[in-house]
């Protein structure tokens, strides 16, 4: 009996958060420069805030990606994109000028099908690549954005189906090595 008192439990407050976060006032989230996601509620007085005159560089390693019940590609945005575009959104709200973000996203592993071009997504994954607007968005803001060319040719991709906003990496191993000795930060998913 214990056991379904704790499954109800469990419903009622994933149904009282939805209704909570459904609830919120208007511009309580928000997407300062990237529009459609990465939301984030500006907090100006809490602890650990960034520096307007600082450099931050950091390397996003993605390497999740979404499958649906029958084994395809997700038609949503990837998680790790996601969160890349609220690190963003998050400086840009404590007033950081994307001239001081050196921020790379290398995709490698289970992310990598996020890179294709529509015509190819759409293809391998029935459905068009959710994707490419935030990557370009991303781009926009000084993003750099690359893919695991071992993680392509692992896929079987061709490197022509990369979309042409992304650059093919050597691999992603070297890459976060080389990005970490240049003093950035490593932001695993």
């Amino acid at each position: 009996m214990s056991k379904y008192l704790a499954l109800a439990a469990v419903f009622i407050g994933i149904f009282f958060s939805s209704a909570i976060l459904a609830d919120s006032p208007a511009g309580f989230w928000q997407n300062p420069v990237i529009k459609g996601a990465g939301k984030m509620h500006p907090l100006p007085d809490s602890a650990f805030q960034p520096q307007k005159d600082v450099i931050y560089k950091a390397v996003f390693s993605l390497t999740k990606g979404e499958l649906n019940k029958d084994k395809k590609q997700a038609a949503n945005i990837n998680d790790g994109l996601e969160a890349l575009a609220r690190a963003v959104n998050l400086f840009a709200s404590a007033g950081v000028s994307p001239d001081h973000l050196k921020f790379v996203a290398i995709i490698h592993g289970g992310a990598t099908p996020i890179v294709l071009d529509n015509t190819h997504y759409k293809q391998e994954f029935g459905v068009d690549n959710p994707n490419l607007e935030l990557i370009k968005q991303l781009e926009a803001q000084g993003v750099q954005i690359a893919v695991c060319g071992q993680a392509v040719a692992g896929w079987n991709f061709e490197y022509s189906w990369v979309n042409p906003d992304v650059k093919i990496a050597l691999s992603a191993i070297s890459s976060i090595i080389i990005l970490q000795q240049r003093g950035y930060a490593l932001m695993p998913e």
